[in-house]
């Protein structure tokens, strides 16, 4: 899936293609064949204000992003975490774009004797449904799931995950909170999700971290996108003088009113 951003770009402009993430709605997704989200709406004015560079967005599956990236074929992604450990062939890191709240939501029935405040030991035992590729929940959760306290149960996006923890598939959901919300918000919207009804009731359990997006670039490619430093720091200027005037914030409001 590909969005094109027009911009009035010279002969001597650099092509460049920032990959995204197709499913991962509100912040960044594909929609008729569009490329939508917070993220998009973001990172499309602040490349247009970037000086010798015609920048094509690409919606991608995530996984298939990552590859690209690690392969050193392509350039940037959005909007990786910052796991340096985990995903040694990304670097360097844009400033950060947004902050978002990880959490778990989780059938309400699961609350009914414990309050499941502390992550990640009142999560023992349950299976915790998270979107292919992502790497969210903590160090703690990750040696929980290797000792077989806690099951992981991978798939695509926010849609399956949520339908899967209605049907009782899975016991809780590990996402960004807003991305969980505005995700339950359009199923019920659309008829699929019936909650109190053939879907079970939901509950918000605990706070797993406070993650930032970023715009994150190849370490692979040898030397091959030698714009890199340039397109990094003219980006960074941008997206610092977006937030401090609170033009980002503002993209925000008016993209969840």
């Amino acid at each position: 899936m590909y969005f094109f951003i027009p911009l009035h770009a010279s002969a001597e402009d650099i092509e460049v293609t920032l990959y995204a993430d197709a499913n991962y709605p509100p912040y960044s997704y594909v929609e008729d064949g569009e490329l939508k989200g917070i993220y998009a709406n973001i990172i499309k004015l602040a490349v247009s204000r970037m000086k010798g560079y015609k920048v094509t967005l690409v919606g991608v599956p995530w996984k298939r992003g990552l590859r690209l990236i690690e392969s050193g074929k392509g350039f940037a992604i959005y909007p990786p975490y910052f796991h340096v450990e985990k995903r040694p062939y990304i670097w360097p890191y844009s400033l950060p774009i947004l902050d978002e709240r990880v959490m778990v939501i989780c059938r309400e029935d699961l609350f009914f004797r414990a309050l499941r405040l502390n992550w990640v030991e009142d999560y023992y035992g349950l299976v915790i449904g998270i979107n292919s590729g992502f790497h969210l929940g903590g160090e703690a959760f990750w040696q929980a799931v290797k000792d077989g306290k806690i099951t992981v149960s991978e798939a695509k996006g926010n849609r399956e995950n949520l339908l899967q923890l209605g049907l009782k598939r899975i016991d809780c959901y590990l996402n960004d909170r807003i991305s969980i919300l505005w995700g339950l918000k359009k199923l019920k919207q659309s008829g699929e999700y019936d909650e109190g009804g053939k879907h079970t009731m939901l509950m918000e359990g605990a706070t797993v971290s406070i993650e930032q997006g970023f715009l994150g670039f190849t370490d692979m490619d040898e030397g091959r996108f030698a714009f890199k430093e340039d397109f990094k720091k003219q980006f960074d200027i941008i997206i610092y003088d977006m937030r401090r005037s609170g033009e980002m914030q503002k993209i925000i409001n008016d993209f969840l009113r």
